[in-house]
């Protein structure tokens, strides 16, 4: 079967409807009013069905081509659609926009650049992967992502390039009713020890063997932020949460702040950086959002008062 439906047959067909008539179609088009009528009817004998109705001084859509425009328009919306794409490629745009994200910066950030992305990219999808310390460069490194939001001290891998981002306020808390919420002051290492601590780890090996903020040689390890949350408000133990994540908690009383020897008294700001391979930097697309996390607001971890 050979499709001899044109393009031009289709945008015709479409303008016609909407302007209401052959002539203003014609004027919309800049085409002469007899090169509008011969493409419509053209369409119609390809179809086979009549897509307007001649009988009344101004021609009217029948029942098929009411429900033929409807696809008429996806049609043309398609192409229009590939066409922009198109020439964002041509301009190096990304095709698809992949990033990975660490657990501990504040999604409503993501969020709310996703939702000025969408608008800025309509035609690169965007696929976001959410990763604990290494795990979150790994993606980057092995070209499955174009770029990371990494936290946490230390220096990046080898071929990765960074960018500051604010940091993310990071607090030590427990349960109220866990027997390190009864301390006042800073918390002696010795009574850390005697409680488990709860650890984020990743999924991944890149970080194997570096620790951060373990005070206790009885650890519970999880790989999930929102596991780890659940943990604590059960009183399973005791760990580090970024601020942003258990603020309500702190307010309405299900967590309380723990003042910890390694904890400086205003709280502690893990570094966060935007990173990519120095060998394949960030496209249009990639660039725009790597600059909008820049705005983000930074964290006081002093904002959270124990027992508040």
């Amino acid at each position: 079967m050979h499709d001899r439906l044109s393009l031009d047959q289709i945008r015709t067909f479409i303008a016609a409807a909407e302007e209401g008539s052959f002539s203003a179609a014609a004027r919309k088009l800049g085409r002469a009013q007899s090169a509008v009528s011969d493409l419509v009817r053209g369409l119609e004998r390809e179809l086979g069905v009549a897509l307007f109705d001649r009988a009344g001084r101004t021609p009217t859509l029948t029942a098929a081509g009411q429900s033929l425009l409807k696809d008429a328009r996806a049609i043309g919306g398609a192409v229009d659609f590939m066409n922009f794409r198109a020439r964002g490629l041509a301009e190096g745009l990304e095709p698809e926009l992949c990033a990975v994200v660490d657990v501990y910066f504040p999604f409503q950030a993501i969020t709310e650049a996703a939702k000025h992305f969408q608008r800025e990219f309509p035609a690169t999808p965007l696929r976001l992967y959410v990763e604990v310390l290494g795990g979150a460069t790994e993606p980057v490194l092995d070209g499955r992502a174009g770029l990371a939001v990494v936290g946490g001290p230390g220096p990046l891998p080898r071929g990765l390039s960074g960018e500051p981002l604010n940091g993310v306020a990071v607090i030590m808390v427990c349960a109220p009713d866990h027997p390190l919420a009864a301390f006042e002051g800073v918390i002696p290492q010795s009574e850390l020890a005697r409680h488990v601590q709860l650890v984020l780890t990743e999924r991944s090996n890149r970080s194997a063997g570096q620790e951060y903020n373990v005070m206790s040689p009885t650890t519970w390890r999880l790989a999930d932020l929102y596991a780890k949350h659940s943990f604590l408000l059960g009183g399973l133990g005791w760990g580090s949460m970024p601020l942003h994540a258990v603020e309500r908690d702190l307010a309405e009383g299900r967590l309380v702040r723990l003042m910890t020897p390694e904890s400086p008294p205003a709280g502690q700001i893990v570094p966060m950086s935007a990173v990519y391979r120095a060998s394949a930097p960030p496209g249009p697309a990639g660039r725009w959002l790597i600059e909008r996390l820049k705005s983000c607001p930074g964290e006081r971890a002093d904002r959270a008062v124990s027992g508040n």
